[in-house]
């Protein structure tokens, strides 16, 4: 296997832990110390990915990898998750566009923006009106 096999290989892994909760997987695939970058924020640690991982009150449903690049230490992906709302069961659908940095097939860096404002209007956790400002 190549090291751009590897490193998609950890991507998907990593990926699929938002459908299993599998801590263990993520651990395997993603550095400790992992640097992330998104949302106006950069942050370091695993945890917090674990936490988004875990996300209270929230189920990935379904996955589907839209689009996916990749070249030496670089994996570039598309998502769209289904989530549902555990407390009124009521589903929407995220997407995502995410950079990762490998290292030995681990992610050590990623960089991503995703549709959070229309996954909480989809969940009814925000008015589904324009938001003025």
């Amino acid at each position: 296997m190549t090291e751009r096999e590897r490193n998609v290989e950890a991507v998907r892994r990593y990926l699929r832990t938002f459908v299993t909760r599998d801590l263990v997987e993520l651990r395997a695939v993603v550095a400790e110390d992992v640097r992330i970058y998104g949302s106006g924020r950069a942050v370091r640690g695993r945890h917090f990915v674990e936490q988004a991982v875990l996300s209270p009150g929230l189920t990935v449903l379904d996955q589907q990898i839209v689009d996916l690049f990749a070249a030496e230490d670089r994996v570039v992906v598309s998502v769209a998750q289904t989530y549902r709302r555990d407390a009124t069961g009521a589903t929407a659908v995220q997407s995502a566009c995410k950079m990762y940095r490998l290292a030995q097939a681990r992610i050590v860096e990623f960089w991503g923006e995703q549709d959070l404002y229309g996954l909480l209007r989809g969940l009814g956790l925000v008015p589904d009106e324009p938001i003025r400002f």
